[in-house]
């Protein structure tokens, strides 16, 4: 999506909005929201805020990334080229130093999402194959002496993988096949009549354990979240007819079917065919989305489905879950935290730099 360029990246915060009590979160301090971000000439960063407000680093980087991927133990976080970026960029969170722009392998471009096993040791980045096109693939890499290197690959067991994320086993890998067949540095979907979106469980040496897939063609399965328990959610981005009734959000409980997520019909066509990003806070058993063509943010009681928050957030765009609920960034408007320890939700903005936040945040 477009972002709008009216702040530039350097610019100071803004000083309105209390940030309460949240500086206490996560033994007495505040977490490190990592994401990519733009600043009012269209450069790219990878940026580290903290909630309240100061800025870790922002570090230029050569290609737009899309999600990033904390290091499980060290002070490290791979900022993953968006689709289709060929380059992605470990940075060190204390001092933002780009200590290495990872190369994509020939013929392979990112599709902006990986995730770091919990050894710390190896990584796992959805890829696309140019070479055939509409294999997707899982470039498989190992972090020696501070740098990843690529040792081979894994089939993604369909076509245009997009996010992945562990089973809490931390060996079992959920895939989120979009389903869109794109070549070499195009964008353009090259197979909307014969789509194949699927949501796909793997062992961690490639071995296919499952394969499901929602009742429509042009449902892709883009996002995802997972919850300590195994509740697999996804969020979907459908391609076709507007008028359609597509499962924009699907869910798969542990020992059940891959399914659609009981959605309100006011909620359903506030998104406009388009969900972004997800996440479970497993506390309080809640699940977050946001939906940046329909400017909505959405909480749901992630057990019985009943709808929590439904808010209006302008080009709304990564979320994430802290102790007291979760955090919000926008596109053009400020980035936002959500208090859900009360059964009244309640939302106020932070102290960062407003607008031009890329689609997902992480924070560590």
């Amino acid at each position: 999506m477009h972002r709008r360029a009216f702040l530039g990246l350097g610019a100071a915060a803004l000083a309105a909005g209390a940030l309460g009590g949240w500086q206490l979160i996560g033994n007495g301090h505040a977490p490190l929201l990592l994401s990519a971000r733009d600043d009012s000439h269209g450069r790219h960063f990878a940026v580290g805020y903290r909630l309240d407000g100061s800025r870790a680093f922002a570090t230029e980087v050569g290609e737009r990334c899309h999600d990033v991927v904390a290091h499980p133990h060290l002070p490290l976080a791979l900022f993953v080229g968006r689709r289709p970026a060929t380059h992605s960029y470990l940075i060190d969170t204390r001092d933002g130093r780009l200590l290495q722009a990872l190369a994509a392998a020939e013929r392979r471009h990112f599709y902006g999402h990986a995730v770091f096993h919990r050894d710390g040791e190896w990584l796992y980045a959805t890829e696309n194959d140019t070479a055939a096109p509409g294999r997707g693939v899982i470039g498989v890499y190992r972090l020696q002496d501070g740098r990843l290197q690529r040792r081979g690959e894994l089939s993604s067991q369909g076509v245009g993988p997009h996010q992945l994320l562990w089973l809490p086993d931390g060996e079992t890998l959920v895939v989120a096949n979009g389903g869109i067949r794109t070549e070499a540095d195009s964008r353009v979907a090259m197979n909307l009549d014969a789509m194949e979106s699927s949501l796909v469980l793997l062992a961690r040496d490639g071995s296919l354990l499952s394969k499901e897939q929602l009742p429509q063609r042009q449902n892709s399965v883009r996002h995802l979240a997972v919850a300590g328990d195994g509740t697999i959610v996804s969020g979907q981005q459908y391609m076709g007819d507007a008028a359609d009734n597509a499962a924009l959000l699907a869910i798969k409980r542990p020992g059940q079917a891959f399914q659609a997520f009981p959605l309100g019909e006011p909620q359903r066509l506030a998104m406009q065919q388009y969900t972004a990003s997800l996440a479970i806070h497993d506390e309080l058993r809640l699940l977050a989305l946001t939906a940046p063509r329909g400017n909505r943010f959405f909480i749901w009681d992630l057990d019985s489905a009943e709808l929590r928050l439904d808010a209006p957030l302008p080009d709304c765009a990564g979320v994430g879950a802290v102790s007291d609920g979760f955090v919000v960034s926008s596109g053009v408007a400020r980035c936002r935290l959500f208090d859900c320890r009360a059964p009244r939700i309640v939302g106020r903005p932070l102290q960062l730099p407003a607008g031009l936040w890329d689609n997902h945040l992480r924070l560590a």
